[in-house]
């Protein structure tokens, strides 16, 4: 996993979740953290324009995604695949 894109992706969880980077860890989950609905979406919006890529994403339906928002480690995993699906 490519560490860059993991502590900007914690960094824009903490930013969402008002908590220090410190506190957010590869394994923390979403939920743990305390991530309400909007702000899922701000990161999500945030995590797009950070890495110059569109997230699949459909408000109604979380549960249903291809990109998985379950912990920073999937998030970051995610984001890495579209990052090479882009280059591609």
């Amino acid at each position: 996993m490519n560490a860059s894109v993991q502590r900007k992706i914690i960094g824009i969880i903490a930013e969402q979740t008002l908590l220090d980077a410190g506190d957010v860890h590869p394994d923390s989950r979403l939920d743990s953290l305390g991530i309400d609905s909007l702000g899922l979406v701000e990161a999500i919006f945030a995590i797009e324009e950070a890495f110059d890529i569109h997230v699949p994403f459909n408000a109604n339906a979380p549960d249903m995604q291809a990109f998985d928002m379950t912990s920073v480690a999937t998030i970051a995993a995610a984001v890495e695949g579209l990052m090479a699906q882009k280059a591609a």
